[in-house]
């Protein structure tokens, strides 16, 4: 298949700039693949069954965008970084804004309390950092970062403190991302109280979402497009769990294209095995899925891995009807956005000729 095939017109002023208040009042499409339907997210308990099992990603977004300076303040370039995936204690690749001023060997200074050192330069262009601080990198990071916005919002105005608040899940206790799993944005105590009452359960894994997610495909065609790797864990106890509600005949549903990633990648063999470690799976139509029934997702961008990602689930034509839906209905798209339950007839993706 082709990436053009997974092009839609949107217009900008569907892209949301910020959180529905409070979180489950956003509105949330419910896809079955035969019907659309339009509710709000506080909804979600009656369209779930009671046994399902919702599973969410307690990955907490770090401030990763750093803007530092190379040589004097005078002369020196300046250098933007959003940091990527971690490598080490205080080792981080990251995608850079005027790579290619920067050399192996190169010092930044990020601030008064932290400096970097290019270490390494990778075949995708992300560069590798080794940063040097007084105490713990996170607490550097905390005082010298910003929340990493994504382009289509930081484009459209600048991050402020309120972002902070607004750019955490509900569930974000595990420090490593530089990207929301903004599915769980939606999630507030009372909507969990709902889910509760209605024996809908909850389960927990950890992805640290990467910059990589707001990468354009740059391929033609799907099989030449190489997906950035993240790190992931899912427990021995969790894939226990997780394989006993499977085994009693109820669904799992991830809250997020982020969790579904990591499901899958656990369960190559068609069980979910414990995980821990880096996937860099991609799903498109012609996947077969192993784990997950079902996803509770944002809308997501034009030719991205994501749209590929939900046409696998449900098949390319409904999402497109699902999506000119949304659009004409005035949802609103992307992190801050509003959201959808997809819900396939079987659990198998359409065949392709990709």
């Amino acid at each position: 298949m082709l990436v053009s095939d997974f092009d839609f017109d949107l217009p900008p002023e569907r892209i949301a700039l910020r959180p529905a208040v409070p979180r489950d009042s956003a509105r949330l499409l419910d896809v079955r693949t035969a019907t659309l339907s339009d509710h709000i997210f506080r909804d979600l308990p009656s369209r779930l069954n009671p046994g399902d099992m919702l599973v969410i990603n307690d990955t907490r977004v770090i401030p990763a965008q750093l803007h530092g300076q190379r040589g004097d303040a005078d002369n020196g370039a300046r250098i933007g970084v959003t940091l990527h995936k971690r490598e080490g204690l205080k080792l981080w690749w990251s995608f850079v804004k005027n790579a290619r001023r920067l050399k192996i060997g190169d010092h930044v200074s990020f601030g008064p309390a932290l400096t970097g050192q290019v270490k390494e330069r990778g075949d995708d262009g992300a560069i590798l950092w080794e940063f040097a601080c007084d105490g713990p990198l996170e607490a550097a990071l905390e005082a010298t970062g910003t929340m990493p916005l994504p382009p289509y919002i930081a484009g459209k105005r600048a991050t402020d403190a309120q972002d902070a608040e607004d750019y955490q899940t509900l569930h974000a206790t595990k420090d490593g991302a530089v990207a929301a799993p903004t599915a769980g944005l939606h999630f507030t105590p009372e909507l969990w109280a709902a889910l509760a009452a209605r024996g809908i359960g909850q389960e927990t894994l950890t992805l640290h979402v990467g910059a990589g997610t707001f990468l354009p495909v740059k391929a033609e065609r799907l099989e030449d497009h190489q997906m950035h790797s993240e790190w992931g864990e899912i427990t021995a106890e969790t894939a226990a769990r997780l394989n006993a509600v499977k085994d009693r005949g109820n669904r799992l549903i991830p809250v997020g294209t982020t969790s579904l990633r990591l499901l899958e990648s656990a369960a190559r063999t068609g069980r979910l095995q414990p995980f821990s470690g880096d996937t860099d799976i991609f799903i498109h139509p012609g996947y077969k899925f192993q784990a997950i029934d079902g996803l509770i997702t944002n809308f997501h961008l034009p030719k991205s891995t994501l749209f590929m990602l939900v046409s696998a689930l449900m098949g390319i034509e409904v999402m497109k009807a699902a999506y000119v839906h949304a659009i004409e209905n005035q949802y609103r798209f992307y992190s801050y956005g509003d959201g959808s339950l997809l819900l396939p007839a079987h659990n198998t993706s359409q065949t392709s000729n990709c």
